[in-house]
């Protein structure tokens, strides 16, 4: 078996374990992870607890939604506005992303990037922070908008 098989074989295998993990309880591990789920699609039968990625979130990873119902997906009925059909993972309802910890420095927040942890928002006044908001104070800030 070649390379390229090889892992596109592994990929489809992560995409069916992500595909059991529950958005509700098990989002922040889910996030760590985002871009090995599928891409949307459209045209595609989706079914309710779906979980796919779709654009981008606003500290530049990729964002995760969930089905809401069964449907055939259209153009003119993108995850990022139909949200009778899809919910966004990970971002409150003001659109601002829930805290998730890093791996590392690629994905790491950088300065000005803003989320919502512990129900209060922050803002990182460093690059490179991979410190939840309580374990490094002074890597954040409060943030109340504007």
């Amino acid at each position: 078996m070649n390379k390229v098989q090889a892992a596109l074989e592994l990929r489809k295998a992560l995409q069916l374990f992500l595909s059991t993990m529950d958005a509700d309880t098990q989002a922040e591990d889910m996030l760590a992870v985002a871009s090995v789920f599928p891409a949307y699609e459209t045209g595609k039968a989706y079914k309710a607890k779906d979980v796919f990625r779709y654009g981008e979130n606003s500290v530049g990873d990729p964002q995760l939604y969930q089905v809401l119902q069964d449907h055939t997906s259209a153009a003119e009925w993108t995850p990022d506005t139909a949200t009778s059909l899809y919910k966004a993972i990970g971002v409150t309802e003001s659109g601002y992303p829930e805290w998730v910890q890093p791996l590392g420095a690629s994905d790491a927040y950088n300065t000005g990037d803003i989320v919502s942890y512990n129900g209060n928002l922050y803002q990182s006044t460093i690059d490179g922070n991979v410190w939840a908001p309580d374990a490094y104070p002074a890597g954040w800030t409060a943030y109340t908008g504007g």
